[in-house]
């Protein structure tokens, strides 16, 4: 296969680029700064220039491509240890990386003669909005607030693929758990210094996926001629942040009862606290009603592999 990737040099898309290109399969990743980001991606994987807004310099490529994979966005923990705050100006960069990566994608496809056959659009757990505490499945419907608003958006942006005859899977992820980056070093500071807890009440529901898993997921979505539509990634069973920081606990032989005053938590991150004290008790139901199968399905098993205990 010949798969396209926007976003391929963050922590999801350096995943899947290393996995498909070592079964063999080309790979180009877009890069606004292709030189510098060489070193983050594995020999045989294809850099190329985008500016991020257009397919000007990289849209022939999508002609007789397989697949699309459109992972381009600002992060919204920025790429520091510690998040960011979300400004007005920030928040203005979350929409507008999202936006333009996705009319960048259409334009490439709307000129292709012979079009992939499917797209891969992200969007993340947010999409269901804050304090809800029922079983979200791809059928419950979008929240109202600043995140679910931008996933809605982002999902749109390439609405008008599925028009071109283009196949097209929205993956809405949850929090990847990584030794590369992400929330997991975050995660586990506290508790390397004896300080590990809840964060907050405890009680918010944590959508999580090992990074193997996510991969693999995208890959059963490329290949699944049979998979169109919102796909929640994230593990089966659902756990509250308290059960989270617990199982963190017990594979590192570490306590885990000294929690973070959630009004702490807003006083230093601000609005970007939601993303660690607002929960959403997610569910992949139309992965498992394909049958993927996951290799990490509850906390510790994933835990343990990621931290070799």
């Amino acid at each position: 296969m010949r798969v396209i990737i926007t976003g391929g040099t963050g922590l999801i898309g350096r995943e899947l680029a290393a996995c498909l290109a070592s079964d063999g399969h080309e790979v180009i990743v877009l890069s606004r700064n292709p030189d510098s980001k060489r070193a983050l991606l594995p020999e045989g994987v294809r850099l190329e220039k985008w500016d991020g807004r257009t397919a000007t310099g990289w849209g022939h490529l999508a002609d007789g491509a397989d697949a699309i994979v459109n992972l381009a966005g600002e992060s919204l923990a920025g790429d520091g240890f510690f998040p960011r705050r979300w400004t007005e100006e920030r928040k203005r960069l979350f929409t507008e990386s999202r936006l333009n990566a996705g009319r960048a994608v259409m334009e490439a496809l709307e000129a292709a003669t012979s079009r992939p056959r499917v797209l891969i659009q992200a969007s993340a757990s947010g999409y269901y909005g804050t304090g809800r505490d029922e079983i979200l499945t791809e059928d419950s419907p979008p929240g109202d607030d600043f995140q679910a608003q931008l996933c809605v958006a982002w999902e749109n942006s390439t609405a008008g693929a599925e028009a071109l005859g283009v196949r097209r899977a929205i993956i809405r992820t949850g929090i990847v758990l990584s030794k590369e980056g992400g929330a997991l070093p975050r995660l586990l500071l506290p508790f390397k210094l004896f300080a590990g807890g809840p964060l907050g009440s405890g009680k918010q529901w944590m959508p999580w996926i090992h990074h193997e898993d996510e991969v693999q997921a995208i890959r059963f979505l490329i290949e699944r001629e049979d998979a169109s539509g919102p796909f929640n990634l994230c593990a089966p069973e659902p756990i509250t942040n308290a059960e989270f920081a617990r199982a963190i606990g017990k594979v590192m032989g570490r306590p885990a009862f000294v929690p973070a005053p959630a009004f702490a938590l807003r006083l230093m991150l601000g609005e970007v606290a939601t993303l660690v004290l607002d929960g959403w008790r997610m569910i992949p139901a139309r992965l498992l009603d394909l049958g993927f199968t996951f290799k990490y399905p509850d906390a510790e098993s994933a835990l343990r592999e990621l931290l070799k205990r």
